[in-house]
């Protein structure tokens, strides 16, 4: 390994372990806000079943995503987006 590149790592994981113990603070903080799985759900007026089917999951999925114990990941993640975007396109295009 270069030595340069050691170095860097190295410094990269002192700061990571100064952070982490709340001596530094991080220079970038990203907030993921949970999606509103129950909002989008009924912003397009289906059941939990009905909405279960359309998504391909089953409904105890969907409950868990409903009730915040489990994230949507993946493609579940970005259909869930479109369907909040573009409820109208979204219902048409899974619905054909």
């Amino acid at each position: 390994m270069d030595k340069q590149l050691f170095q860097d790592l190295a410094q990269n994981l002192k700061q990571a372990t100064a952070i982490s113990k709340g001596k530094a603070k991080a220079s970038r903080r990203f907030k993921v806000e949970p999606t509103d799985v129950k909002a989008i759900r009924e912003g397009v007026g289906l059941t939990q079943d009905e909405f279960a089917k359309l998504m391909r999951v089953s409904i105890k999925t969907l409950q868990n995503w409903e009730q915040q114990r489990r994230q949507p990941i993946g493609p579940a993640a970005v259909l869930l987006k479109i369907v909040s975007t573009s409820p109208e396109l979204a219902l048409e295009s899974l619905h054909g």
